[in-house]
């Protein structure tokens, strides 16, 4: 018999799923497939890759419920051999009570809905599988992996706003986020560096949303995002750092509510704001025209302005790390801020960078640059077998 882990990450139409296998001493899970369902919640498509052979296949409805059973469906039926003793969930915010994986109650469900407000684009939409799968399958444990945890390292001063204390005290503070990705980054580490991998690092995880960590003796230090995931770069719809005074005159100037400022802040600025066209950087690459130059230009500026704001925090750098879908994937904006970072005495390895790494930068290069792929799925199955771990070793004993 062989337990299985399933690592899901919900989000607001789509939900990525990873299966993965514990060896037979139960250390690091192996992956056993991959799995996307889109179109949510109407009429999702479902496919599974596995090497043993997947699905791929409409769901005429039922939204994350029929996805679920279809895809619990294909665990058991696929291989008599395998057992799920567990799922691990992505969660966005633990607020400043959930700093470490937990396995989830409906009191503690209830706690984590209670945050919605701060993290209105992901929250809501990755409890949702939680609820599903209390409902259908409320044996099964499950675990809640929080993007907000690996933060949690950070000094008390670096999550302060300069806001009365009682503020503070109630949970307005900044917290940091894509901590999963992190957390796996810092995890490869010492493959990629070395006798440094717990020096000076910093990581660009770019993608639809955007952000950077700095990173000592493998812990967060600061973080670009803050008390939301709206915070830092520009990001593919998101603003990032906006002067609080542009919406207190929206407020009183444009008569924007609540309602108006969210939609502005989360749906129609970033990329998609600035280019008027898109908030694909593959679009935006790909176009000719000026708005969508500036948007690429705007966004690397950020992250070189965010770098040397991370390197105050950290006292200098020893090696930079992009990952994320356009960290790995966009050559042109990693050679872009490069290009900015050269006083740093950063050279790019043209050659490198085109064919996307590892290491990026050449032999002269005074700080070492790489790429790394993230692997959010596998962080969620470490920290679930972690979490369940004496429930997995009795039963290999028996």
């Amino acid at each position: 018999m062989s337990d299985v882990i399933l690592a899901l990450n919900a989000g607001s139409t789509s939900l990525k799923f990873s299966l993965f296998k514990l060896g037979p001493d139960g250390i690091d899970p192996t992956a056993l497939a991959d799995g996307e369902a889109d179109g949510l919640p109407d009429c999702p498509h479902l496919r599974i890759t596995a090497a043993s052979g997947g699905i791929d296949t409409a769901l005429d409805a039922g939204g994350y419920e029929a996805v679920l059973a279809r895809v619990l469906d294909w665990i058991e039926t696929h291989d008599s051999s395998m057992t799920l003793i567990g799922a691990g969930h992505r969660i966005v915010h633990g607020g400043a009570e959930f700093t470490a994986p937990v396995r989830l109650n409906k009191a503690i469900t209830r706690k984590l809905a209670a945050l919605n407000p701060l993290a209105p684009l992901h929250q809501p939409h990755n409890l949702v599988p939680v609820r599903v799968l209390g409902a259908s399958h409320p044996h099964l444990p499950q675990v809640a992996c929080f993007d907000t945890g690996f933060h949690a390292s950070n000094a008390q001063l670096t999550t302060r706003y300069a806001i009365p204390r009682e503020m503070h005290d109630a949970g307005i503070r900044r917290y940091g986020f894509h901590g999963l990705s992190y957390e796996y980054i810092t995890s490869t580490l010492p493959k990629f560096l070395g006798d440094t991998a717990d020096g000076r690092v910093v990581v660009a995880h770019l993608g639809g949303g955007a952000s950077m960590c700095a990173i000592h003796q493998g812990r967060s230090v600061a973080s670009s995002m803050g008390f939301s995931a709206i915070d830092g770069l520009v990001m593919a719809t998101r603003s990032g750092a906006i002067d609080p005074g542009v919406l207190l005159y929206l407020m009183s100037n444009r008569g924007m509510d609540e309602a108006a400022l969210s939609d502005l802040l989360y749906r129609r600025s970033g990329l998609l704001g600035v280019s008027g066209i898109s908030g694909d950087m593959r679009t935006l690459l790909a176009s000719p025209t000026p708005e969508a130059r500036e948007a690429v230009d705007l966004f690397i500026y950020r992250i070189g302005r965010e770098l040397g704001s991370l390197m105050a925090a950290l006292g200098g750098l020893d090696a930079l790390i992009f990952t994320g879908g356009i960290g790995e994937h966009a050559a042109s904006v990693r050679a872009g801020v490069c290009a900015g970072a050269q006083w740093l005495g950063i050279r790019l390895d043209e050659a490198a960078n085109q064919s996307d790494g590892p290491r990026i930068s050449d032999a002269d290069s005074a700080v070492p640059v790489f790429v790394i792929p993230t692997n959010e799925n596998l962080m969620i199955a470490r920290h679930t077998l972690a979490v369940l771990r004496p429930q997995t070793e009795g039963r290999a004993k028996q």
